[in-house]
Order: C-alpha cells, then structure tokens, then sequence
C-alpha cells in the first residue's frame, strides 16, 4: 500500500485540485491536513465546475474522506459542500476529527477588523476567520469539533471563554450574543455529529493496508514558519505538516508530489519577485483565468520563480512534480525563468528569510523561446519540443522527475508521464 502527499511549492492556487483529484482515482482515502474555508480547489469534469473549500476533491470520485485534526472549519461552510455534492448524486463517506478546531462568529468579525486596522500594511486575508481561529487554538480559547455536538460542554465552554473575551469583544467594538451562538452551533453540531470520529486512530488504523492521500490547501511559500513571513497563512501546508495535523508519523509517507504552476500568482500583500505589472501580467491572468476560488480576487501574475521552487523542493523533500497551467503560455514569442536574484549589488541563489531583502530583490532571468499547441495534449510525445524544453529545465533544477503535467483545465486534458 502507498500514501502520496500533495503539496504546493508556489503562493498556492497551483492547481492542487486538478492534481488531487487524478491520484485520488488511485486510492481509497483522502486527507486534509491544515487550513480552513480560506483555500479553494476546482475540479472541472466535463462541463460541471467543482469548487471545494473545506472537503478534499477526491469526494468527488467517491472516496472517504477526511478533515484532520489540523484543520480549522466553518460548519456552516461545510454543511453547504456536502449538501452540494449531494445535490450532484454524490454521497459523501466523510470523517471529520473531534479535534478539529471550529470557526466561531467572532472569529470572522475579528479578522476584518485586524485586517483593516493594518491599513496599508494589511495582510490580504479572506477575512474568513481563519487566523482568529487558529490563535485561539494556540491560546488554548478555542472551541472543537468536539465541543459543538455536545450542548452542556459547548455552553460550559463559552460561558469560561466570554469571561476572558467579553473586554477583548469590548475594545474591538464587537457584539456577540452567546445564546444565540450556542443555539446556531448545536444546531449545526447535531447535522455534522454523523461524521464524527477520532481520525487520528482511524487513519493508522489503515494506513498500512490501504492508500491514502493527504491533500495541503495553500501553498508552501505561504506557510507560517517557512514563507513570506507575515504575509502568510496561519497554518503548515509544508508536508510536516501531516504529521501535526493529521496525526501520521513522516515515516509512512511514501510519495511527495510538488505542484508548480508554469509560472507564478500570488493573492494579496507580501513580496512577489517575479510578479508582471505589466502586459504579460495582464496576459496570464486573462488567459489563465486567475481569479480566486475563495474569494474571486484577481491574481497578481508573473514568471515562474525557480529559487522560490528550489526552495519548496528542498525543504518539502519532493519526488515527484506536476506542472499545471503550461497551456497558458501558448502563443508567448518568449518565456522566462527567474534562476536566480540581484540585491546590493551581489547574487543570491537562496531565497531570503527576510520579506524586507525580498521586497528589494532584483528577479535575474534566463530566457526561453516560446511554444504553441500545449493546449488540451495528451500524449508527452505531442508537446511543442520547446514546451519539453522547459518541463526538462524544470526537472532538471529541482531535481525531481515530472508526474503529470496538465495541458488544460478540465480532467481529460492531462499528461501522465511518471505515475508510479
């Protein structure tokens, strides 16, 4: 049996569900392991659009599937996927960890209110709560899973956290009925009670006879202790971060799969050496379609930044790459790499812990003639030779071979070139 973890090596939205959603074809349980409702995943079948936010795409290939303890959830959020993969003639066989931490109604007003008191120097959230959830969770306030399908542990629980939060609630201006809170979260642990469970004994409980697949959310330049620092998520899509958030030992991990996207996108505040303001900027985001699954955003958009992915590779340990998006180049005369930065007059081949240097980096770029004709193959063999010449400088630098390269949006329209 195998267990293969999918992570993005970018600013996120690399893809992650179009590559998900393939290997989970090939097994029997897919895992989330950190974030929350501030990641979104499409997966297009044919003419119908799937977009995820709490629930890994493999329901979608009728698979059980599990939200870790690592997680932070939105139940109302939730309960609206399942209700829509069920109203799509799917039934989802779902196991959502007691441990799990649950987004609260103050949550959400606390992170706009941060977000807009930061003024320009604002992070870029989705203001879905998410960092007010977690820091809760760090803090020992916050509520689980656990808590909420059980009324007399949910009511004790609040009762003690408004005592320390009632002057917090007061400074930031906001007004929370706990009544009402309580009965509106009863009422959605009694729906979600039936999916329910210790996922951390469930998962070793298969993990040698069957194969599992942990799916990150984010990306690994957005980690809280290993990305652009403070214009990150609050939780470890790093592949470490399984093993705190879905309760696995790293030793039961057989296959690391990176995704990258051809070239790079960010959301929101935070340094971008690559990023395009200009019209190549403006082309890939039209051709790529770069808006937000979350929250709709236009992505910022510019060359692929391979200092930023050799840095993803080493620390995440990758076996395997996928590359997504590469038709969106299509019709380029050039395209061009970052291999390396200029700052102070001096080459950096390592990408700086400091978002101050970062800010201040100069891209260097190596050039590449462009292709046509990427669009919609199937077959390696059928690539534009120009197109195999940058997937080959790909691999080549990150040191890893190429699993599956996507050639368009929808699931047919996928290269399989490594899926062992």
């Amino acid at each position: 049996m195998a267990t293969i973890a999918i992570v993005g090596l970018q600013w996120g939205d690399e893809g992650k569900g179009k590559v998900t959603d393939y290997f989970s074809e090939h097994v029997d349980c897919v895992v989330r392991y950190q974030g929350g409702n501030n990641a979104g995943h499409t997966v297009v079948i044919g003419d119908k659009k799937y977009k995820f936010h709490l629930i890994p795409s493999g329901a979608i290939r009728g698979k059980k599937v599990v939200i870790g303890n690592g997680v932070v959830v939105n139940p109302k959020i939730l309960l609206e996927e399942i209700d829509m993969l069920k109203s799509n003639g799917i039934d989802v066989d779902l196991m959502i960890s007691d441990r799990a931490h649950v987004i609260m109604p103050y949550h959400i007003k606390m992170d706009g209110i941060e977000e807009e008191r930061l003024g320009k120097k604002k992070i870029g959230t989705t203001k879905r709560g998410i960092g007010p959830c977690y820091s809760d969770k760090i803090a020992r306030m916050g509520v689980r899973i656990g808590d909420i399908i059980d009324e007399k542990k949910l009511k004790k629980r609040l009762d003690n956290l408004f005592q320390i939060k009632k002057p917090i609630f007061e400074t930031y201006g906001i007004k929370i009925n706990k009544d009402e809170i309580i009965k509106e979260y009863i009422l959605y642990g009694k729906k979600i009670s039936p999916y329910v469970g210790d996922t951390i004994y469930y998962l070793n409980s298969i993990i040698d006879e069957k194969n599992v697949l942990f799916e990150g959310a984010q990306g690994f330049l957005l980690d809280i202790d290993y990305g652009t620092y403070p214009y990150v998520t609050s939780s470890n899509p790093v592949v470490g971060g399984i093993s705190t958030g879905a309760g696995i030992s790293p030793k039961k991990i057989d296959k690391i799969v990176g995704v990258l996207k051809a070239y790079s996108t960010r959301v929101g505040m935070g340094a971008m050496p690559t990023e395009d303001k200009g019209k190549i900027g403006e082309y890939l985001a039209k051709k790529g379609n770069e808006f937000g699954t979350t929250t709709g955003r236009r992505r910022r958009c510019g060359w692929l930044d391979m200092v930023a992915a050799k840095y993803a590779a080493m620390v995440n340990g990758i076996d395997k790459i996928a590359i997504t998006k590469l038709d969106v180049l299509d019709g380029l005369e050039k395209v061009k790499v970052c291999t390396g930065y200029e700052y102070d007059g001096k080459f950096y081949d390592r990408f700086p812990s400091s978002p101050d240097i970062l800010e201040r980096v100069k891209p260097i770029y190596e050039e590449f003639d462009g292709w046509d004709g990427v669009a919609g193959k199937k077959k390696y063999e059928d690539l534009p030779i120009k197109a195999r010449n940058y997937i080959d400088f790909i691999s080549e630098k990150l040191n890893a071979g190429i699993a599956m390269v996507s050639t368009g949006a929808k699931r047919e329209d996928t290269i399989i070139i490594q899926s062992d």
